[in-house]
């Protein structure tokens, strides 16, 4: 079971990282995108944080495992957005316990 603290514990690890925060950073810049999912591609946020594509999986795979963005398959393409919700929940819950 999760808990609330849980939770935290989880998110603040996933934006522990610096590139993690470039990551999220490079999707709030990008609202639009192709179809009705809006975000970047893998090979997009790649560009943008000037990191290899391998890196660019795992810190992706922290990030979405997190809840902290949310990744859709159109193709071969994966798309990521950042969740929104989550962001907000996280920054509440934060200042909650500080």
């Amino acid at each position: 079971m999760t808990t609330p603290a849980n939770s935290l514990d989880i998110t603040l690890h996933a934006i522990a990282d610096p590139a993690r925060r470039r990551i999220l950073a490079a999707l709030k810049q990008r609202t639009a995108g192709a179809g009705e999912f809006s975000g970047l591609c893998g090979g997009d946020i790649e560009e943008r944080v000037k990191l290899s594509q391998s890196t660019i999986s795992h810190h992706m795979a922290i990030l979405t495992k997190a809840g902290l963005v949310d990744a859709e398959k159109q193709g071969q393409w994966r798309w990521y957005r950042r969740n929104e919700k989550a962001l907000r929940r996280m920054v509440k819950s934060l200042r909650a316990q500080l």
